[in-house]
């Protein structure tokens, strides 16, 4: 009998998607840390940050979890302690990846909407201090997933397996935490990305028309530096954020429909709507942490000279042993 097409697909999928996400997580990484992109320090700070998760979620989500784990079921993967602490550290990150995306949004949104404000909040130690703060909220929200999953199976007295816990997701806690984990992670930020986008939409048409209406008709044909900057930071900001919110959408819809409903269980059924959706909502969340280097490059143009520079620095050196 032929394996659903769905589980055929995430084994070709996954390692594609790891092939590429970790080596351009790092190269985002390197390159935004030489501070040589023209970017201002402070969006570098989140700008990292969000590599960092990124390439977090690419280890341990999509390496760890979705191959290793599961084309290795018997290993040491498999036991309980090591894999209550993969599924701890797959929620952190993937929650990290989406909020230090919201952060992203929110220091650009001030930045354009909020001159007065902008002094001091858009401040590298401010920034350094929102992502630690968040990061650590991120890490005991999630504590709770050390409880809420318990062995299969002894075998030689060492527990093997993770299954959920009836007990812990039936209770009042259990399903207030369940709850508080998909808002959180998909609901709340999807919402406040919108927001602060419709915000900044709003402040960038009202001060264009203003600076249009000071400059006047007979500097129309005139390079305006202060406008090209602002342009090119919204053009930043819009393909980030609206690139998460569209690789989002299917998961986000899906639990409207399926978490809301009740109807996520799929009981081994891998030809259900339900989980085909649930599925595809996966795939299209986990890509959303290799896109940011793909935009970078195509809208930072000394982020592209940087990254040619360093694909192309290691062939330089053997060239260069080469010739001695």
């Amino acid at each position: 009998m032929a394996r659903p097409t769905i589980l055929q697909l995430r084994e070709i999928y996954y390692p594609f998607l790891a092939a590429f996400g970790v080596p351009a997580n790092l190269l985002t990484i390197v390159i935004l840390y030489r501070e040589n992109c023209g970017l201002s320090k402070c969006i570098s700070v989140y700008m990292v940050a969000m590599a960092t998760a990124d390439l977090l979620v690419m280890i341990f989500n999509v390496i760890v979890h979705h191959i290793f784990t599961y084309h290795f079921p018997h290993s040491m993967l498999s036991y309980t302690a090591v894999c209550k602490f993969i599924i701890y550290i797959n929620a952190t990150s993937l929650n990290m990846s989406v909020w230090f995306t919201v952060l992203f949004t929110v220091d650009r949104c001030v930045a354009i909407c909020c001159q007065k404000f902008k002094t001091k909040y858009c401040r590298v130690r401010t920034a350094a201090a929102v992502i630690t703060t968040v990061s650590v909220l991120i890490y005991c929200q999630c504590l709770p997933f050390w409880f809420a999953y318990k062995f299969e199976r002894i075998i030689n007295n060492i527990h093997w397996g993770c299954r959920p816990s009836i007990e812990f997701f039936t209770s009042p806690a259990g399903v207030g935490f369940s709850w508080m984990v998909n808002v959180l992670t998909s609901l709340f930020p999807f919402a406040l990305i919108l927001l602060f986008n419709c915000l900044t939409v709003r402040r960038i048409l009202v001060a264009s028309r203003a600076r249009r209406g000071l400059r006047g008709h007979s500097s129309e044909n005139q390079s305006d530096p202060e406008m090209e900057n602002r342009r090119k930071s919204i053009i930043l900001l819009f393909t980030v954020s609206g690139s998460f919110l569209v690789l989002w959408l299917t998961p986000f819809v899906s639990f409207l429909t399926t978490g809301l409903t009740n109807t996520a269980h799929y009981r081994g059924d891998y030809k259900a709507p339900a989980y085909i959706a649930t599925e595809t909502g996966y795939m299209l969340m986990y890509l959303s942490s290799c896109t940011n280097t793909c935009i970078y490059a195509a809208t930072q143009t000394k982020f592209r000279e940087e990254l040619k520079k360093l694909v192309k620095s290691p062939w330089t050196l053997i060239q260069i042993l080469v010739k001695k």
